[in-house]
């Protein structure tokens, strides 16, 4: 008995899941050893800038050189210069890498430059002049719904879809209540602490290789395939270290890894790019904007009987990730409710202004934010308080989502608005704020959302990038982890290590991520869509498993083994059988069914669940909002990394915060005018206030451990919570965000009005 007793309490020694071990590229980045695409050099390596059109909409008649410039020193290329289609190759092909005839945005790149000298770059840079015959052109999403100018195919439509559960029209006639409203969020940067930037080779020998700050390299190598018309063994793309993405070095890295290459092919040299951060802020994706109606059928029990949403979202002008950012958040507009009768009209629309594209949460932050916004009015006008409207609609285990998909989790949705309720004292404080209130200018108000956000590729999406994932052992009893996920800061490469030690009984320093570079590691899918620890840390952990059984069925491990029976085990493995290796490719579960025509069925496999409440103060006098306090509470599986996970949680709400109260676009003409950090104004530390976190903990039977999807969650859940909290401190009806000062300013003028 007492061997058995000690092989288990090594076991539970060497447990590395919910463990808060240091994250694998911790050292390098805080002693500043890590190294970004900036800080790298090739030989002969010349630099590279984009000349943009500052045209909304035209037609391009001529390009110009000014004097006083040395051009014979220069590269240049234009469209006439690409090898393959000029296409930014994603969903559709409907966006040229250079514009040739037409401009169709204010920063659309037309031609491109690249000189040794990066400050008289700069300077040729000014000294082109183009000639564009400006277009009419489309500003606004009420603009492009009434085909005041067709801009893009015959009716501005990139996508649109329709979820339909019951029969909403037959609902109206008996409801007791009937609630509509509108409501808008803005545009948000994703502002990642490092530019976008991009190194490129290529030669007709070896092909095109760029390095850059990317989330996607395969999406990368997708289109510069289809841009040089190369097949893919001659394009090779590494991802760098890269200092932040959330979704904006999503799609975006395509287009100026494509512009480097073109200048590298041209010129035959190296070329590095790196945006300053007013041409990142104006030129690249940002959220897309939005505009929701609800209209909503309740009785006087406050049972929901029907939800009429018409979601609309502005995709810029050229269709990027468009669809599939609507498609989720069509998916999350009905929220975590069990409604017998919904209907969802979506469509994404073009303008004239830089295309929108991916951004933390995909579409769900604004789409929950009308949701949550709305119910709250809908529980004053059913005369019920926010917390009892929500519970007697949550939906629980064996009922339906609006896409039809019946929810198999063990959904406690009542158990997480009980305790961020009790966590956040929220019943003591709207007792307390409702007596203080009237004699102070300062007003206090707590509010909450209730939201849920789908794991992974929305429907049949995993099954069709049947993503893979590769772990190998060494002689010495090293593992490597060959996977396409990036580390961009969340802790991916972390993750994957305490996942694999786990699965094989080791600790994380002896698992080795290896660099993503699409000529060694294979597709694991992009690192979006909380998918990463899900989906591909799954594929890690079964070819991890795979490694073990292999030693285990050569008779080469016993239980209870220690590392160096492992690096035994692996030596003479490899010794007598070669190679020791697993790839894990996805299996599409088969009790999952999604009907892509009809949008019905099992949308995601898993999902994660959340209550947040916020705090806030509100000075009437200086329009000035605050958030005081935060309370996160969710359900995401098992938590791999608790620090890491917090974290993920604390930065998301950060983010959030920016987008409730401070991140406003300003669009003149479809430009961005405020592109600069001295007037995009974000939440600095000062303004975020102390964010607690809590997790309740329900293992999925499908995930790493039990691990779900957790990296989208909180932006979903943070500013319909503070919306909330200011509509109970003010009164106000607040249906925009961001809620800035100006636009607080102009609520209490219309209230006193």
């Amino acid at each position: 008995m007492l061997p058995r007793l000690t092989s288990i309490r090594m076991a539970m020694e060497n447990r590395q899941i919910g463990k808060s071990v240091p994250r694998k590229e911790g050292r390098e980045k805080v002693t500043g050893t890590a190294r970004y695409v900036d800080d790298l050099t090739f030989p002969e390596m010349i630099h590279g800038v984009t000349v943009r059109s500052s045209i909304a909409r035209g037609k391009i008649l001529g390009i110009r050189f000014g004097e006083g410039i040395p051009w014979n020193e220069f590269t240049i290329v234009t469209a006439k210069d690409i090898p393959g289609k000029n296409c930014v190759a994603l969903l559709i092909e409907d966006q040229p890498c250079l514009a040739d005839q037409f401009v169709n945005h204010p920063e659309e790149a037309i031609l491109l430059l690249a000189h040794p000298d990066k400050y008289l770059l700069e300077e040729a840079r000014r000294a082109v002049h183009l000639e564009i015959e400006a277009l009419p052109a489309v500003f606004t999403i009420e603009d492009s719904l009434a085909l005041k100018h067709v801009i893009w195919g015959d009716d501005n439509i990139f996508k649109s879809y329709r979820v339909e559960k019951g029969d909403v029209a037959s609902v109206w006639s008996r409801a007791d209540f009937i609630v509509e409203g509108e409501y808008e969020t803005g545009a948000q940067e994703q502002l990642y602490i490092e530019p976008q930037g991009m190194i490129a080779r290529a030669s007709s020998a070896d092909g095109v290789s760029v390095w850059g700050s990317l989330q996607c390299p395969y999406y990368v190598h997708k289109a510069l395939v289809r841009l040089f018309g190369l097949p893919k063994c001659k394009v090779r793309v590494v991802q760098t270290e890269t200092g932040g993405g959330f979704g904006g070095k999503e799609e975006y890295p395509s287009m100026i890894a494509g512009h480097a290459a073109l200048l590298a092919s041209k010129s035959g040299k190296p070329v590095k790019m790196i945006y300053d951060r007013a041409e990142d802020m104006a030129a690249t994706t940002k959220r897309h904007p939005s505009r929701t109606r609800h209209r909503t059928a309740v009785t006087r029990e406050g049972k929901l009987l029907a939800m009429e949403i018409d979601f609309t979202l502005d995709g810029g002008a050229y269709e990027t990730l468009s669809p599939v950012v609507l498609s989720r958040g069509t998916i999350h507009a009905a929220g975590p409710y069990a409604c017998p009768n919904v209907l969802i009209q979506s469509r994404v629309v073009a303008t004239n202004a830089p295309p929108h594209g991916a951004f933390r949460g995909f579409g769900a932050p604004q789409s929950v934010f009308a949701l949550e916004r709305h119910l709250d009015r809908v529980a004053a006008v059913a005369g019920l308080s926010p917390e009892e409207l929500r519970r007697r609609n949550f939906i629980h285990e064996g009922q339906t989502l609006s896409v039809g998909q019946v929810i198999h989790e063990k959904v406690r949705m009542d158990k997480l608005l009980e305790r961020a309720l009790e966590l956040s004292g929220y019943h003591e404080k709207r007792g307390r704020f409702a007596q203080a209130n009237p004699r102070n200018a300062i007003k206090r108000g707590i509010g909450f959302a209730a939201f849920l956000h789908g794991a992974g590729f929305t429907g049949s999406g995993e099954e069709y990038l049947a993503s893979e994932a590769q772990v190998t052992a060494t002689p010495d009893g090293k593992v490597r982890v060959l996977a396409g996920s990036t580390e961009m800061g969340q802790g991916t490469n972390t993750v994957f290590a305490q996942i694999a030690a786990e699965a094989l009984g080791l600790n994380c320093e002896q698992i080795e991520i290896l660099q993503p570079d699409t000529s060694l590691v294979p597709n694991s899918g992009p690192t979006v869509a909380s998918r990463t620890t899900m989906i591909v840390g799954k594929l890690v952990e079964t070819a991890a498993l795979a490694i073990r059984k292999s030693l285990l069925d050569a008779g080469l491990l016993k239980a209870g083994y220690s590392a160096r029976d492992f690096a035994n085990a692996c030596r003479e493995y490899i010794v007598k059988f070669g190679a020791l290796q697993s790839l894990a490719k996805y299996q599409h579960p088969l009790d999952l069914h999604w009907d892509d025509s009809k949008y019905q069925g099992d949308a995601y496999g898993a999902y994660a669940w959340a209550v947040y409440v916020a705090e806030v103060s509100v000075d009437k006098r200086t329009a000035e909002i605050r958030v005081e306090d935060f309370v996160a509470v969710q359900e995401v599986g098992k938590v791999i990394n608790p620090v890491l996970a917090a974290g993920q949680i604390e930065g998301g709400v950060a983010q959030g915060i920016g987008f409730a109260l401070y991140e406003n676009a300003v669009w003149q003409e479809g430009r961005m005018v405020n592109g600069q950090m001295t007037n995009y104004i974000m939440p600095t530390s000062m303004d975020v206030p102390p964010i607690r976190v809590f997790f309740e903990e329900l293992p999925y039977a499908r995930g790493p451990a039990g691990a779900k999807g957790i990296g989208e969650l909180p932006l979903d859940g943070t500013a319909p919570a503070i919306a909330n909290a200011i509509a109970h401190a003010t009164g106000m009806d607040v249906r925009q965000i961001p809620v800035t000062p100006e636009k607080l300013m102009e609520m209490m003028e219309g209230v006193d009005a």
